[in-house]
């Protein structure tokens, strides 16, 4: 009986360094600086500038979309250039023609690149208008993190 006891004080305090049940956002955050989202079920350490718009045409032979192709390969070394941790994605949707490039920087990053106005967001999103064929063109702030 007092073998049982023993090992019943054990097991509870063995207990004590075993991992919290923590939210899954604790154990992914790769910044101290994380803001928390949504009462603590998540959060984010990166923020991404999206530069978005319409094209027209089939995606395999779009003239817009090769124009907005070659304006993103002029610009590429110059976005790349916003932060030592950026990360650039180009989304291209054939059935709604939507095309997006997401520019993801690391937190501490993004409020000198806005205090730039994201440059060379101006002069990109000016070439892309000009563009026969495109329209819509937005910008938007999101926050994204890999997960």
């Amino acid at each position: 009986m007092k073998s049982a006891a023993v090992f019943s004080l054990l097991v509870a305090s063995a207990s004590a360094f075993s991992p919290a049940n923590t939210p899954a956002f604790t154990r992914q955050q790769s910044s101290l600086n994380a803001v928390p989202l949504a009462n603590g079920a998540m959060s984010f350490d990166q923020v991404c500038r999206e530069w978005r718009c319409k094209y027209t045409g089939d995606k395999s032979d779009s003239e817009s979309l090769e124009a907005i192709a070659k304006v993103v390969d002029e610009y590429l070394p110059q976005i790349k250039a916003v932060s030592d941790g950026v990360t650039v994605n180009r989304l291209v949707c054939g059935s709604c023609l939507d095309f997006k490039l997401m520019t993801t920087v690391p937190l501490d990053d993004f409020g000198p690149w806005e205090e730039k106005e994201f440059a060379p967001e101006g002069e990109f999103l000016a070439k892309i208008k000009a563009i026969e064929g495109v329209s819509q063109v937005e910008t938007q702030t999101i926050t994204n993190v890999q997960i």
